[in-house]
């Protein structure tokens, strides 16, 4: 029983021995191009992926939440609407749920309580937003069931600001955007200043292709981390808000007298800003070469400007682009995994590279995810 829905209703039956009312779900994510960019107040390109968490719900007249997932089978969680205490910072995938309730009961709204059985097919540490998918979903659940009447939007800015509490950082809008308001066959153009976003069709012609490594997920947690407080340094050098107001022209202008490494960091935001718009253009045009150079690009913005190297990463992006040429873009999407946009006729031969090249440079064997670009969230009935 693969479909995620069938075995989120199976889990809720013989956890909570009554059947589920409905079931929700919510997409994971790939970003094509624009990293780092959000939470500078940038421009970003993410494709929700046909990789969902589903969450089966059965509404209850109080205020208890309880749940369980297939994730770590056993375990019941519950919590109380406003009776937790402060979420803390840590690993706890509970936190996720609890923080998004949190964030809610600030808006003075009192959604009653949920049974919940969560079950996903979102690859967890291969960066591809398993934990903005659970938000999402549990966040649509809620909206619906107590009538909230909360734009997908809203549940996005709710999802932020708990998951912002729940890591202990500031983290951007791009997943919970992305998973709440994508539409099938499209990528999303998400100005991360005005939260504006246009959809931008995926030329038919092309396949979407992930590559995930089997490297530590955490091995660059510590430099996300630091390219934030990087990012906002600088930013405060050019007396802005973000560097989203930098000029390539008072950048070039500050050279010598900024930090190198924080002319690095802003230099990625400035040109990856362009690169984004420029590939929603050559989207929009069908124009594949330019999208391979500008995904070219951002890769090695990544790597030398960011300084997010990660050389087992850098082997896989090298065998997709000797597969593929002009013909496809690839790139890091995060610290162990690679998305790929390719001409149909080119799929084999990426997935033969990467099967037969890769393990024999690295030693590692890599999982290859065939995607299609998926609607956002919604509800599934039970």
């Amino acid at each position: 029983m693969s479909n995620p829905a069938q075995r989120a209703t199976k889990l809720f039956v013989q956890t909570f021995g009554t059947k589920a009312d409905a079931c929700y779900q919510a997409p994971g994510r790939v970003n094509l191009i624009g990293d780092h960019t959000d939470y500078n107040d940038g421009f970003v390109l993410p494709a929700a992926i046909n990789f969902h968490t589903v969450i089966a719900v059965k509404r209850r007249d109080d205020y208890l939440f309880r749940v369980v997932t297939e994730a770590f089978p056993g375990e019941l969680r519950e919590w109380v609407f406003e009776e937790e205490g402060e979420v803390t910072a840590g690993g706890d995938w509970v936190n996720y749920l609890k923080s998004f309730t949190q964030a809610l009961a600030h808006t003075g709204l009192t959604p009653k309580g949920l049974d919940l059985a969560v079950v996903s097919s979102v690859p967890m540490g291969a960066g591809l937003s398993s934990s903005g998918a659970l938000e999402i979903a549990f966040g649509t659940a809620i909206n619906d069931t107590s009538q909230l009447h909360l734009s997908p939007m809203a549940i996005a800015q709710l999802a932020q600001r708990g998951e912002s509490r729940a890591q202990g950082y500031a983290c951007g809008i791009m997943d919970h955007m992305t998973s709440a308001l994508a539409e099938a066959d499209a990528a999303l153009l998400i100005d991360c200043l005005d939260l504006d976003c246009e959809a931008v069709p995926i030329p038919e012609n092309l396949s979407l292709i992930i590559v995930h490594s089997p490297l530590d997920p955490k091995q660059l947690e510590g430099a996300f981390r630091d390219r934030v407080d990087e990012c906002r340094a600088a930013a405060d050098f050019f007396g802005l808000d973000s560097l989203r107001d930098l000029q390539w022209s008072d950048l070039e202008g500050a050279k010598g007298t900024l930090a190198e490494p924080l002319f690095k960091r802003a230099r990625h935001v400035v040109t990856e800003n362009q690169r984004t718009q420029s590939a929603c253009r050559a989207l929009k045009r069908g124009d594949v070469a330019r999208l391979s150079e500008l995904m070219a690009q951002s890769h090695a913005s990544l790597r030398d400007d960011f300084d997010l190297k990660v050389p087992e990463i850098d082997i896989l992006v090298q065998v997709i682009a000797s597969a593929v040429g002009e013909r496809g873009g690839v790139r890091m999407t995060d610290s162990c995994s690679v998305v790929a946009l390719v001409e149909h006729d080119l799929t084999d031969a990426v997935i033969h590279a990467v099967e037969s090249e890769y393990p024999q440079k690295t030693g590692l064997e890599p999982q290859v995810y065939m995607c299609a670009a998926s609607e956002g969230a919604g509800r599934i009935d039970a």
